[in-house]
């Protein structure tokens, strides 16, 4: 007979001990938080269990971690931050909680590292879709809305003129027949609204771009507004709203073909879109490639044939880590 450690722990249980550990090491906790965690981790052996196999998931990035200290300037300013001194109010926890993280803390620098695992403001989504997933959903009538991989939304009842969402992060595709009501999808700053036709909406890090693909779009943003004709496309951030542009919609929109397309993108770029669909993480360390161009139209579902492409492409070599990390050398 199985011994209850052989067992597998389902899946919504290993979630939560992610998010656990998430919260142990982000330095933003409290004395609620540590006996809201020690009543989760009591709660059963299974429980118990699903966070040292969290904690061990996120020890074995280490290597990785390193690596991308080095590489990349953002990840080691966050990891700056994540390891200043904690406020008196929380070291209480930090002493409750400290046996129990064992060393995780140093792998803060990422929230959640790499986003091998949901944000909290995506974990309280209306909807959301794994790695590799895409969903369709009905917002009314005449109106359907693509979540590609990765995507969180929230349903935006707050809109009185039509349906609306609150993009969290992610892409999403929305559809629009003729003669509905308007429909609006808000992503960070700025709220994007048409009456008809076919738009996409993707944020990503604090960026947002909005592509027209039929019909019209409209952008309201702090710095003003912004019209979209088909084929068009614009970004925006917290502090600026870009002009309008023209856009190979083929290109933008073929994700909901099952595919990835690439004209003249940077390798950097192009391992960082593999990275949104691919279980795992890809780490290019090859700092010296990153700007080379990369043509290709590449199969969602066959991406290791997409990654073996750009290895003899560029003569690169691949080693794996734990964790599921492939660093191209």
């Amino acid at each position: 007979m199985p011994s209850d450690n052989s067992r597998p722990l389902p899946e919504t249980l290993r979630e939560e001990a992610r998010l656990w550990l998430r919260r142990l090491t982000s330095g933003e906790v409290t004395e609620w938080d540590a006996q809201a965690f020690r009543r989760w981790r009591q709660a059963s052996p299974e429980h118990a269990r699903a966070f040292d196999e969290a904690k061990r998931q996120w020890q074995a990035l280490g290597p990785a971690i390193g690596q991308l200290l080095q590489n990349d300037e953002a990840a080691a300013e966050r990891h700056d931050r994540a390891m200043q001194p904690v406020s008196r109010g929380r070291r209480l926890f930090l002493r409750t909680a400290g046996a129990a993280v064992a060393g995780a803390a140093g792998a803060a620098i990422v929230h959640p590292p790499f986003q091998l695992w949901p944000s909290l403001d995506e974990w309280q989504a209306d909807a959301r879709t794994a790695k590799g997933e895409r969903r369709a959903l009905a917002m009314g009538e005449g109106v359907q809305v693509t979540l590609n991989t990765q995507t969180s939304i929230r349903r935006d009842i707050a809109d009185a003129g039509g349906g609306a969402i609150d993009l969290i992060s992610g892409e999403a595709a929305v559809d629009m027949a003729v003669g509905g009501a308007t429909f609006s999808v808000q992503a960070g700053v700025g709220r994007s609204t048409a009456r008809e036709g076919q738009f996409e909406v993707r944020h990503l890090d604090g960026q947002v771009c909005v592509t027209c693909l039929r019909g019209k779009v409209s952008i309201d943003h702090p710095k003003g507004r912004l019209e979209l004709a088909a084929r068009q496309q614009a970004t925006y951030d917290g502090q600026a709203l870009g002009r309008a542009a023209p856009v190979d919609g083929e290109a933008v929109s073929a994700w909901r073909r099952g595919e990835l397309v690439f004209r003249q993108a940077p390798l950097k770029q192009v391992i960082a879109e593999i990275n949104r669909y691919r279980p795992g993480r890809v780490m290019l360390a090859a700092t010296a490639l990153e700007d080379s161009a990369v043509n290709g139209r590449f199969a969602i579902a066959a991406l290791d044939g997409a990654l073996l492409q750009l290895q003899y492409s560029f003569d690169l070599k691949a080693r794996r880590l734990p964790g599921g990390v492939l660093v191209l050398s």
